[in-house]
């Protein structure tokens, strides 16, 4: 029985965490990030759909442009979609250093109060180009993939390094690139499959997941 932390106490079922890691750069002004912030509110009403998930799905937010922690994890009862807006670079590698470090801390507290959890996604949008060095949290990153310590998503805006992308996503996973700027579609896919794997017992492995409809694997 999970004891310490009163979100825990007052909700014990498992966790379902997943880390959008969200690029609000300069280039992503006007449509691009308000698109963004509306697929954010979808997200939010499509899990709370689902009264399970609702208790399971815990969601945190590290933008970047410059990178901070624009939400803490939370379930989605109290997630309260930030409105983000553009400005800044594109520290892609500074952005993943701090998710990782995010996750570690988050997987402690599960472990200190005995809450069991699934495997955490990472969920990248970008549009640009690396303006900070970002080899080695590339490196981190196929690290953990290949240790079953999280799966990691990339989504390509349009203007955005696929070239880079490609060596930053795992290799059995590469970048999708959304079509337009059909983030709605994006984010419905989200919950869906979250709310899939929230079904299941953490540690079963990865879940069969929707078809993907909002994105293609560019040649």
């Amino acid at each position: 029985m999970p004891v310490g932390q009163p979100e825990f106490i007052d909700n014990p079922e498992p966790r379902c965490p997943v880390v959008l890691l969200l690029d609000r750069s300069g280039s992503m002004a006007g449509q691009p990030i308000e698109e963004l912030n509306r697929g954010l509110m979808i997200f939010k009403e499509s899990v709370e759909e689902d009264a399970l998930a609702s208790l399971r799905v815990e969601i945190a937010i590290v933008s970047f442009g410059p990178v901070e922690l624009a939400q803490d994890f939370v379930t989605i009862d109290g997630f309260v979609p930030p409105r983000l807006t553009a400005d800044g670079g594109t520290p892609v590698g500074e952005a993943i250093d701090f998710t990782l470090d995010l996750l570690e801390t988050r997987k402690r507290i599960y472990k200190a109060d005995g809450v069991p959890y699934h495997q955490p996604w990472v969920w990248l949008i970008t549009d640009g180009a690396p303006t900070s060095p970002w080899r080695n949290a590339a490196e981190q990153i196929n690290r953990a993939e290949a240790n079953r310590q999280l799966s990691f998503f990339t989504v390509a805006v349009e203007g955005a390094d696929m070239a880079i992308l490609r060596q930053i996503a795992p290799p059995q996973r590469p970048p999708l690139l959304l079509n337009g700027l059909d983030f709605k579609s994006m984010f419905l896919w989200l919950s869906q499959s979250m709310k899939r794997v929230s079904t299941g017992k953490p540690g079963d492995g990865m879940t069969v997941l929707p078809a993907v409809g909002w994105g293609s694997a560019p040649n």
